[in-house]
């Protein structure tokens, strides 16, 4: 989107669908002891900044985060509200928004190992805050809150970070097919 052009009906509708995606996707739960559930909240995050780019993608993951802030429950396990984002998955739900911000940059650099390595500190980011919001709520250190919270989840979301940008590449290709593609 170039500086001074306002957002089209197109961007606005790939927002708002992401926003969507990102709210389906986080239902599909699997409970776990630490009461951090496995998602696919990781998918759904890398997804969206590998198609829609780093600004509508933040657009979308912001407007996702909003909309279950207000009490819609589009978090994990049909919850919203403010006392989500403050509670003890909180940390992971803000560092959605610079997960997606990280990969999306490191998409349109065209650039393979920045492509990586955007992503990875993304991740890293997203796992980063998800600890240390546990360990202010749960009152625990680093290293037990990071095995609680982090550490079983990782191969899942480095695979799901990988997915999303195989799966990205065939909408975006679909997209282009169907003369609806945009300029990240």
């Amino acid at each position: 989107m170039e500086k001074g052009k306002k957002l089209s009906t197109r961007s606005l509708i790939f927002v708002g669908m992401f926003a969507a995606v990102l709210a389906v996707l986080s239902q599909l739960s699997i409970p776990m002891p630490s009461g951090v559930p496995i998602t696919l909240q990781t998918f759904a995050v890398a997804l969206t900044a590998y198609v829609l780019g780093w600004k509508l993608g933040t657009a979308a993951t912001v407007v996702y985060v909003l909309v279950g802030a207000v009490g819609v429950p589009v978090f994990a396990n049909f919850s919203g509200g403010a006392g989500v984002l403050v509670g003890m998955t909180g940390g992971f739900i803000w560092g959605f928004i610079f997960m997606v911000l990280l990969c999306g940059l490191g998409l349109v650099q065209k650039n393979k190992i920045l492509l990586v390595v955007l992503s990875a500190a993304g991740l890293a980011v997203c796992h980063l805050l998800g600890i240390f919001q546990f360990m202010a709520v749960m009152g625990m250190g680093f290293v037990p809150a990071a095995m609680a919270v982090s550490v079983p989840y990782l191969i899942k979301d480095v695979a799901s970070v990988i997915a999303a940008y195989f799966v990205a590449l065939a909408i975006r290709r679909a997209l282009s097919a169907a003369n609806l593609a945009y300029e990240l």
